[in-house]
């Protein structure tokens, strides 16, 4: 690997690395799955540590901001996340959104890199999708549905072919002509020999698919219903598309994390505002301690949502990258 840790001058340097720095960087799916895998793995191995996020939301809610702070104990490195949208009553084009991501080498004390984390975001959320599907979905799954075509949704059936490379029907609901190009693209990016069909009857679809991959926006009318979905089906939440019944009546839930479900699931709760206990946490069931699935006609709901562990494994790989290829630039930003 390389060596990060001259990676700043000194201790009043930081290397800072753009969005195009990161948008040149190649890196295969199949590493960034292996990465993230690896750093729920240390996670739950007591490596690493992954706090509760802190957010702030006005009470109208035009906008959401996120902190959170970790440690990759198998990297020695710590960092803090942010995230910023503004917005939220607004149109797509209307938004606002920016995150980034602080590296610190926790063996020198040393700061390594301030990067944009858009596209680590954007890499780290479809490859967990992918994950839970691999370990979640029902023996022999053959099918996908992705609902949603923003950022989470163009890379969600790249990253399932990846982890399940025995798909064989891609199915997409979405509604902005722009979105579902850049889904079918990058799936031939990826993938040329497979094709994605497009579908308008969403209960229909629902009730055909083995996976369903929920990336919607806040102001989508999808709502898949526990009733339309087939036994054995996984529905991954990761943004909206999904009505609360398929949490509250599914057989098995799964969460990357209880307690920032419990933060930031919260349009999930039932009449009373609350959310059933969930079964396992996903780090576990990627350890093998705990099943991901009973049996293959359960119905499992899994809730995705980002720890900054992976954000954090994923960051200090582009790092690495960035650093062979000699991107990014050397700010005095404590001089």
């Amino acid at each position: 690997m390389t060596d990060l840790t001259t990676a700043s001058a000194d201790d009043r340097s930081l290397r800072i690395l753009s969005t195009g720095d990161l948008a040149g960087i190649d890196i295969p799916l199949a590493d960034v799955v292996e990465t993230v895998e690896g750093a729920y793995r240390t996670l739950h191995a007591g490596q690493s540590d992954n706090p509760r996020k802190l957010t702030v939301k006005p009470a109208d809610g035009h906008s959401v901001a996120y902190a959170m702070l970790g440690r990759d104990g198998s990297r020695d490195v710590v960092a803090i996340k942010t995230s910023y949208k503004h917005g939220l009553d607004k149109g797509r084009d209307e938004q606002h959104y920016y995150t980034s991501l602080t590296v610190y080498d926790d063996v020198t004390g040393l700061p390594l890199a301030m990067m944009d984390c858009s596209r680590i975001g954007s890499l780290r959320t479809p490859a967990v999708s992918a994950l839970l599907a691999r370990e979640c979905a029902a023996p022999g799954a053959r099918s996908a549905l992705v609902i949603g075509t923003g950022t989470q949704g163009r890379l969600a059936l790249p990253f399932l072919l990846t982890t399940l490379p025995d798909l064989d029907r891609l199915m997409l609901s979405g509604t902005h002509p722009e979105g579902i190009a850049a889904v079918r693209e990058q799936v031939r990016s990826y993938f040329p020999d497979r094709e994605v069909e497009v579908v308008t009857d969403l209960r229909a679809a629902a009730g055909d698919a083995d996976v369903i991959v929920a990336t919607a926006g806040g102001h989508t009318p999808a709502a898949v219903e526990a009733d339309w979905l087939k036994p054995g089906a996984l529905s991954v939440l990761v943004g909206h598309g999904l009505a609360p019944s398929t949490l509250h009546r599914a057989d098995r839930v799964i969460a990357t994390s209880e307690a920032q479900m419990n933060v930031t699931g919260t349009d999930m709760a039932d009449a009373d505002g609350k959310l059933p206990a969930v079964d396992a946490e996903f780090p576990s069931v990627l350890a093998g301690v705990t099943a991901g699935r009973g049996s293959a006609t359960e119905r499992i709901f899994a809730y995705n949502s980002g720890l900054v562990v992976t954000d954090i494994a994923l960051g200090h790989r582009f790092a690495q990258l960035a650093l062979a290829q000699g991107l990014g630039t050397e700010v005095a930003l404590w001089r």
